[in-house]
């Protein structure tokens, strides 16, 4: 089974792209963020025609997480157990969604970005990562054997080499101990990140930014991940990022991530 994650950046102005990018790499399952669209808003119609059934939630023009899956579609839920809202009043936002898809839970994450180190929106996205911790650590606790895969972009560059330079990013966002510290914890829940053992860096990246020709300068962060439980990292047979989506007219600013698993025997 053949699984990715990708930061789409608006799935309205890029679905011709990512309906032609699942059926290039033969894709099963994609976990989709930030959609910026409401339910009634997303082109079910263009996925389905595509043979994929499509679970979304979003409820403005900012954030939005789907699953598109051709091999079923189980067990939908918004967000996670635990997972705190921004804003006074407190509303939840679209940055969640898990789903059963060929036995395999998968998590669509969009994790908030923080904007800056003394911004309230730091504490929230610390707050966001603790209860995501807690989440996968009750998941692991309750069904050690269960194949869970937390994919998404999550706005952190957990290693010095994932960021093009660290003196670019001093006293800036998504390379801070704290939000490096949340990542680690989300890890020490008993998840793995998959996709690093078949693309190693330096140099490796799935985000660069519109600005200052970062991409053809290769001036890139890797933020995209999929984390694995012990029952879905020991199916991993490979994984990749196709940079080539991050190229051309009207790509998004990040790249997908793909990973392949071996069929489940009983």
């Amino acid at each position: 089974m053949r699984l990715a994650t990708w930061n789409v950046n608006s799935i309205r102005a890029r679905v011709d792209r990512v309906i032609a990018f699942l059926e290039r790499h033969d894709v099963d399952v994609l976990a989709i963020q930030e959609t910026k669209c409401r339910d009634d808003q997303f082109p079910y119609l263009l996925f389905e025609s595509a043979g994929y059934e499509v679970a979304h939630v979003g409820h403005n023009q900012w954030n939005g997480v789907a699953i598109a899956s051709r091999v079923g579609l189980a067990e939908v839920q918004e967000g996670f157990d635990g997972m705190p809202g921004w804003g006074d009043p407190v509303a939840a936002e679209a940055r969640a969604l898990s789903a059963v898809c060929a036995g395999v839970r998968v998590v669509s994450l969009y994790i908030p970005n923080g904007r800056s180190l003394d911004d309230p929106h730091m504490a929230y996205k610390l707050q966001w990562l603790e209860r995501l911790a807690a989440y996968a650590g009750a998941r692991r606790a309750a069904a050690p054997d269960e194949a869970v895969v937390l994919m998404g972009d999550w706005n952190i560059a957990p290693l010095d080499e994932d960021v093009w330079s660290m003196a670019f990013y001093e006293n800036k966002t998504h390379v801070s101990e704290p939000e490096r510290a949340a990542f680690r914890a989300v890890l020490d829940a008993g998840l793995t990140d998959v996709t690093r053992p078949f693309t190693p860096g330096p140099g490796v990246y799935t985000y660069w930014d519109y600005t200052q020709l970062r991409f053809p300068k290769r001036q890139g962060m890797r933020i995209d991940f999929a984390l694995g439980s012990p029952a879905f990292a020991a199916r991993v047979t490979d994984a990749f990022i196709d940079r080539e989506e991050r190229k051309g007219k009207g790509a998004s600013d990040h790249a997908p991530v793909v990973v392949d698993l071996a069929p489940q025997f009983s």
